[in-house]
C-alpha cells in the first residue's frame, strides 16, 4: 500500500514554481488538510499537509491567510523571521503562517472566502444562500443575496458558491441553480448553473454546468464549468462563454500567478447521487493540480495524488514564497511563536 499523500508530478513542475517564485496552498476537505506544494530544487516537489476541519475556501492578502472550516473561519499570519529559526526545522521555510485569529462562525458551510479592501472578509455562506462579512460581532453578516431567495434560511436553496471582487468588493457571484427552495438545486443539476452580477443583482448566464471558482484577471472574468472539466472566459454583455481549456476531472479552485492558472482536480464518489449526474464521471477522474498557460491553453504541468487526496476545494497562490510552512492549533508549538509589529521570537 502507498504511503499517505503519495503523488506524481510533471518533471518541469518543480522549476516552473521556482521559476513563478510562488508555492501553491489548497483547500482538500475531504482529508481535512491544508497542503502546501513548493518546489524543494528544480527536480523535487515537497508537500507539507496540515490539519483543519473541512478546510473550504483559502483566502490570502498580505502575509495574512484565512481559511474558511467547518465551524469557524482560522486568520493566519505570515512571519519569516520565525519561519528562518522554526524550532523543528531551522533553516527550512523562508515563509510561516501561524494562526492568530479565530471567527466561531458555527456549521453554516462557507465556500469561497475572499479579503475585501480594508482587509475585511467576504465569504459566501452557502448554508444561507448569501455573502457575508465575517467579523467578530456576529456568526456572519449579510450583505447581498440573489433576487430569488426570498429568506434566509439553512437550507442551502440554490447553492451558492463562488464570488469573485474587484477592487475589494464582491462583483460577480455563481451557483448551482436559481431554486428557492430546501436543497433545491440537487434536482436541477447538472446543467442550471447561473452566473449573476452582484450590483444588479441580475442573472448573466443561466444553464451552466456547475460553474465554481469566478476570478477576475484584470477586466476578464474566467470560471471552472465543473461538470463538464471546462476553464471559459465569459463575456459578462452576453452571457456566452469561450472555452480556454477542458480537462479530464471535476474542476473546484482557480489562481493565477504570470501567465499560468492553476486549476484544482477532484476525485470524486462514484456512489454519489450528483456524481451520477455527470457525463465524465467513467472517464479518468484524478485529484491534484492543473497548471494551465492561460494566452494558449495549454496543459504544462499536473500533480496527480495517488493516495489521501480526493476533493479539493480551493487553490491559491502563495507569491514570493519559495517554500513556505504553516501551523494549526492543534500542535500546542504555534503558542510558542511570539511576534509583535518589531519582535519575532520563540519563547
Amino acid at each position: 500500500m502507498s504511503p499517505p499523500f503519495t503523488c506524481t508530478y510533471s518533471p518541469n513542475l518543480p522549476e516552473l514554481l521556482r521559476h513563478l517564485n510562488c508555492s501553491i496552498a489548497i483547500s482538500a476537505f475531504q482529508a481535512g488538510k491544508v497542503i502546501l506544494l513548493s518546489a524543494k530544487n528544480d527536480e523535487e516537489l515537497t508537500h507539507l499537509p496540515r490539519n483543519f476541519a473541512k478546510p473550504m475556501g483559502i483566502a490570502l492578502q498580505g502575509q495574512k491567510m484565512a481559511v474558511a472550516c467547518l465551524n469557524d473561519v482560522v486568520v493566519l499570519a505570515n512571519s519569516p523571521q520565525l519561519a528562518a529559526d522554526y524550532p523543528k526545522k531551522p533553516n527550512t521555510y523562508d515563509a510561516l503562517y501561524l494562526p492568530r485569529a479565530s471567527h466561531h462562525t458555527g456549521g453554516v458551510d462557507i465556500h469561497d472566502l475572499e479579503f475585501g479592501e480594508n482587509g475585511e472578509l467576504f465569504a459566501v455562506v452557502t448554508a444561507f444562500s448569501c455573502i457575508a462579512k465575517i467579523d467578530d460581532g456576529y456568526s456572519f453578516t449579510p450583505v447581498w443575496q440573489p433576487k430569488f431567495i426570498t429568506r434566509l434560511a439553512h437550507e442551502d436553496r440554490c447553492h451558492l458558491n463562488g464570488v469573485a471582487l474587484q477592487n475589494g468588493k464582491p462583483v460577480y457571484a455563481t451557483a448551482l441553480s436559481s431554486t428557492d427552495h430546501a436543497q433545491g438545486w440537487r434536482d436541477a443539476l447538472p446543467n442550471n448553473g447561473i452566473l449573476m452580477d452582484i450590483e444588479s443583482n441580475e442573472i448573466i448566464a443561466g444553464n451552466l454546468p456547475m460553474p465554481h471558482s469566478p476570478l477576475l484577471l484584470g477586466s476578464e472574468l474566467f470560471l471552472l464549468l465543473s461538470a463538464t472539466g471546462e476553464l471559459v472566459k465569459m463575456d459578462v454583455q452576453t452571457g456566452k462563454h469561450e472555452l480556454v481549456v477542458r480537462l479530464n476531472g471535476f474542476v473546484r479552485g482557480l489562481c493565477q500567478q504570470g501567465e499560468f492558472v492553476f486549476i484544482g482536480l477532484s476525485r470524486l464518489r462514484k456512489t454519489s447521487s450528483i456524481v451520477a449526474k455527470l457525463d465524465f464521471v467513467d472517464k479518468e477522474n484524478m485529484a491534484g493540480v492543473a497548471v494551465v498557460h492561460l494566452p494558449t491553453g495549454e496543459l504544462v504541468g499536473e500533480v496527480h495524488y495517488h493516495t489521501s487526496v480526493d476533493e479539493i476545494y480551493d487553490v491559491v497562490v502563495l507569491p514570493d514564497c519559495q517554500r513556505p510552512g504553516i501551523l494549526n492549533t492543534e500542535n500546542p508549538i504555534h503558542k510558542t511563536g511570539i511576534t509583535t509589529p518589531g519582535l519575532a521570537v520563540w519563547k
